[in-house]
């Protein structure tokens, strides 16, 4: 094993623990910096055991695109539900739903279990890796299948493209 490997398990862990370190101490010196580094470094150490065995991320230029899509489709939807709120309730029409996974990888699942439930207006229910499904819930679902196809295009596939599963 490599020392880099060895110091950093979970490097983009490690990177997302800096990054929030610096943007919660709202300072940026030499001393938060180093304090940020020391526990991008502790923190990945300490809960690497807690890990399960994931998939290599194979495309992170993919990752890295999937990843801005889902930030933007946050937005969307955050303006989305209120207008739907704010709106006449009848405008409203909320459905549980089965989305049938193509993944066979348990954490990829629950990756994109947790890109559904990130996004206003959809929350996972529960993922049933038996039957390869993920149970979801819309705040405003007109058509089940446009909703499936529109989660299996924006997130599933992508995903596994990125850790080709």
């Amino acid at each position: 094993m490599t020392i880099r490997k060895r110091l950093l398990p979970q490097p983009f862990v490690s990177v997302a623990v800096l990054g929030l370190w610096l943007v919660m101490v709202s300072a940026f010196t030499l001393g938060s910096l180093l304090m940020g580094a020391i526990l991008a470094v502790l923190i990945p150490l300490f809960t690497q055991r807690f890990w399960p065995d994931r998939p290599l991320v194979r495309r992170p230029v993919l990752a890295v695109r999937l990843f801005l899509r889902v930030c933007f489709d946050i937005v969307l939807a955050n303006w989305e539900v209120a207008r739907l709120v704010l709106g006449p309730i009848g405008r409203i029409h909320p459905r549980f739903f089965d989305l049938p996974l193509d993944i066979d990888d348990p954490f990829v699942a629950t990756l994109l279990a947790s890109i559904i439930s990130l996004t206003p207006g959809t929350v996972s229910v529960d993922i049933d890796t038996e039957a390869r499904l993920i149970h979801v819930h819309g705040l405003n679902v007109g058509d089940e299948g446009a909703a499936i196809a529109a989660i299996k295009a924006r997130y599933e596939a992508p995903l596994k493209e990125i850790f080709q599963c």
